[in-house]
């Protein structure tokens, strides 16, 4: 009989070389394909994260666009403002141009004789007149004038002082008086 002695060690030494070589093959290829799957997934969302910057961008600029548009609708609002205000600022004066021409008609009416206005003020309702008067009862007599008057109540003398450059018995007067304008049908032209 023959005594054959055949050593498998190599052979399985061989096979065990081959099997550990695939399975670093392997694990590298698994690491490769994971590698390449992290990159691809970091490439999807910066891609995703660029689009949506993208995106923000648009809407910011849309967004500086309107801000725009509102300050203009702002400014346009107010000019509007500012034309209507003005708008009825004519209207009112339009309206009372009649009554500001009767007004001063209705003053040159009840000027009694020997008496000057120097100055006349408006504020408001009231009328602040100053002037120079003959004597002291010409002064009355303006200011009974004014209360007869439909569009003059109120007359009251402020101050009286000897004006000697207008004659021996002349005053510098100031009087106040307020404005109450008729109606229509008492105004009775």
């Amino acid at each position: 009989m023959v005594n054959l002695k055949i050593n498998l060690l190599p052979w399985r030494q061989k096979r065990r070389d081959r099997l550990q070589r695939e399975f670093l093959n392997a694990l590298a290829a698994v690491g490769l394909v994971a590698v390449l799957l992290l990159v691809g997934a970091w490439r999807v969302y910066e891609s995703a994260i660029d689009t949506q910057k993208a995106r923000v961008a648009v809407i910011a600029s849309e967004i500086e666009g309107l801000d725009a548009r509102i300050a203009e609708i702002r400014v346009l609002l107010k000019k509007r403002k500012e034309l209507l205000d003005r708008m009825r600022v004519i209207q009112e004066l339009q309206g009372n141009r009649p009554v500001s021409v009767r007004l001063f008609d209705e003053l040159a009416r009840q000027l009694s004789g020997n008496v000057f206005f120097e100055r006349l003020t408006l504020r408001g309702a009231d009328i602040a007149v100053t002037g120079v008067a003959e004597d002291n009862s010409r002064i009355s007599d303006q200011l009974r004038a004014f209360d007869q008057s439909l569009w003059f109540t109120g007359g009251n003398v402020t101050s009286i002082n000897a004006f000697p450059q207008a004659g021996p018995e002349a005053s510098r007067f100031a009087l106040s008086v307020k404005v109450s304008a008729p109606s229509a049908g008492a105004e009775g032209n």
